[in-house]
């Protein structure tokens, strides 16, 4: 490929550039006919040993035997994830930059952090499909007075202003979650937020906050050996992880807030490397491995189409944006 090229370029400075566009363009699309064949770069916008880093490593593991090439994670935090969003956004759109997208990046920051972005939520990225969704998890600090989700709700609603939930930070799933349950419940608390759930937890354990919304999959090892009471689950659905946990839309009809995530690179990557990517994505996530991996670690695999990954992305976005402008939340608090 490489001496059709050079000779079509070397032709070019002869005669000129009509007949040079042809082996141009041929060359391009073989390429895209071709993607990947050399490394990929996947930043992930967060610290490296959460969730985010366990599933993401998981997913670029798979990829990199399926596609032949290697998947390099790269850990790119800073600013609640706008950092790392932000490289994958101004990387050239060639199908070698990817990254982790999602709720927090784009759905909630365009409501939530509205003319404060470095990029547009929508218009600066090619979507390509989904990855995995997660519920978040209601736990509290043993010595809360409740221990079921009935006797939580009567215990705030008798005690308004009392109480307080934490979460990872403002903008996040937890802070939305514990948003909705206020309203939904009809329940004052205070929101503290924290830089990360593991400080959060920490807290919680010491009982300088009552409650927190957490991705089920840091909250697990507070709860399996019972250093913290779980009263329900955010996600429409029960999770498979702790089946015995109910979800809080059993007692808040209407209550569904998931942490999902997508795979994301810099607009006008051509649509054939998209396609490409699409299907060694599915192949990724629905091989029985990764389904088990990502059920071992509380999350759920979910490969969208393109298609279908947008309309969800357009949905979130109105729905999230309408809880956050009754909450009054902002990125200050």
């Amino acid at each position: 490929m490489g001496g059709k090229i050079g000779s079509g370029i070397g032709r070019r400075t002869l005669v000129g550039g009509a007949v040079a566009m042809p082996f141009v363009a041929s060359g391009i699309a073989r390429a895209q006919d071709t993607w990947p064949n050399r490394t990929v770069r996947y930043i992930n916008p967060f610290p490296a040993g959460g969730a985010t880093d366990t599933l993401s490593r998981i997913f670029c593991q798979k990829m990199s035997e399926v596609t032949g090439q290697t998947w390099l994670v790269e850990n790119r935090g800073g600013a609640g994830g706008d950092l790392g969003v932000d490289i994958v956004a101004k990387s050239e759109p060639d199908g070698y930059t990817l990254g982790l997208g999602g709720i927090a990046s784009h759905a909630i920051a365009a409501t939530m952090k509205k003319g404060q972005l470095p990029f547009h939520p929508e218009k600066d990225f090619t979507f390509v499909t989904n990855l995995w969704w997660l519920p978040n998890f209601l736990v509290g600090n043993i010595n809360l007075p409740a221990k079921t989700m009935p006797e939580l709700i009567e215990l705030l609603r008798k005690n308004p202003g009392k109480y307080s939930y934490a979460s990872a930070g403002n903008g996040t799933t937890l802070h939305l979650s514990g948003e909705l349950f206020k309203q939904l419940a009809k329940v004052d608390m205070l929101h503290v937020p924290y830089r990360g759930a593991a400080p959060a937890m920490v807290d919680l354990l010491a009982g300088q906050v009552h409650l927190i919304f957490d991705n089920i999959p840091g909250s697990l090892a507070q709860y399996r050996p019972g250093k913290v009471t779980g009263f329900a689950v955010s996600s429409k659905d029960r999770s498979a992880v702790v089946p015995d946990i109910p979800t809080i839309g059993e007692f808040l009809p209407g209550f569904d807030i998931r942490s999902w995530t997508c795979l994301v690179g810099p607009a006008k990557i051509p649509q054939p490397v998209v396609a490409r990517m699409s299907a060694f994505a599915k192949q990724t996530l629905e091989s029985p491995a990764v389904v088990k991996q990502y059920l071992d670690n509380g999350a759920t695999a979910w490969w969208s189409t393109q298609a279908d990954l947008l309309a969800y992305r357009a949905s979130e976005e109105k729905r999230l944006g309408e809880i956050i402008v009754k909450a009054g939340a902002t990125a200050a608090n």
